[in-house]
């Protein structure tokens, strides 16, 4: 469970790096057997089809390896809980990187490919060490955990598209949902609303009288795959809140001008 106190979260780096490495391997077998009429649907992420999104999900991986291909930075810039705020501002460099890197390519061939660079860097990275990004520097530790985000979330997205049931590896789900919630407490601080996402978080957050024993005056609940959706924009609070995927109780228990937290 999260702490209900404001201090860094940890995570174990042993157990991020094995969910993100078995994340991109589900996504990867289950892009091999994707038909064209697949590929060629509508991923509902602007303009891309489902090619172009197994194309940035192998580009993931590929640009971690890049990255543990450059010298490393000095010093951090950037933690795991201040990356979400801060990718809107890359969308379109990231989407242009991607899209030059992989254009051309068989989906099933990028995949190959970005997940045997990854696993060679990140074997030939064990330690710890700061990686220089367009996002801002960040220790390989906690870009791991923003990995966890970004495949978590289009493991989600590709299942909606194509019709499939990639898995979600639970280590990778539970640090992905972490790291969302702790980023909606970073953006609105506060402890007048309790947000629990069983099992992995509960934060509070936004500004008022502040909870201290007892039933919470102002709760919002919802599972964890809900509020990855909230989080990242898929899913509206409005919509959430109607079809009883959220529960929110309390005249401050309304997060719809919080969210997305990520998009």
């Amino acid at each position: 469970m999260a702490s209900r106190t404001r201090r860094t979260r940890t995570y174990d780096a042993a157990k991020i790096r094995t969910a993100v490495t078995a994340q991109f391997a589900h996504i990867a077998e289950a892009v091999r057997e994707l038909t064209p009429e697949q590929l060629g649907r509508d991923s509902g992420l602007g303009d891309w089809t489902v090619a172009d999104l197994a194309a940035h999900i192998a580009w993931i991986a590929d640009s971690l390896a890049a990255g543990l291909a450059r010298p490393p930075a000095a010093l951090p810039e950037l933690t795991a809980v201040e990356w979400p705020s801060a990718t809107a501002s890359l969308a379109g460099k990231i989407a242009e990187a991607a899209k030059e890197i992989l254009e051309g390519a068989a989906p099933a061939d990028l995949f190959e490919h970005a997940g045997a660079r990854m696993a060679e860097a990140l074997a030939a990275n064990p330690g710890s060490r700061v990686l220089a990004l367009w996002v801002g520097d960040m220790t390989l530790a906690d870009f791991l955990v923003t990995r966890t985000v970004e495949l978590v979330v289009h493991t989600d997205d590709l299942n909606r598209a194509a019709g499939l049931a990639i898995p979600i590896e639970r280590q990778a789900l539970a640090a992905c949902t972490r790291l969302l919630a702790d980023a909606l407490a970073l953006k609105a601080p506060g402890g007048s609303v309790e947000v629990r996402i069983p099992p992995f978080a509960v934060i509070q957050c936004i500004e008022g009288p502040r909870h201290t024993r007892g039933t919470p005056p102002n709760v919002v609940e919802t599972d964890p795959l809900t509020w990855v959706r909230l989080a990242t924009g898929r899913q509206d609070w409005a919509s959430a809140v109607a079809d009883a995927s959220v529960t929110a109780s309390g005249e401050r228990a309304d997060l719809g001008a919080m969210l997305p937290v990520m998009s």
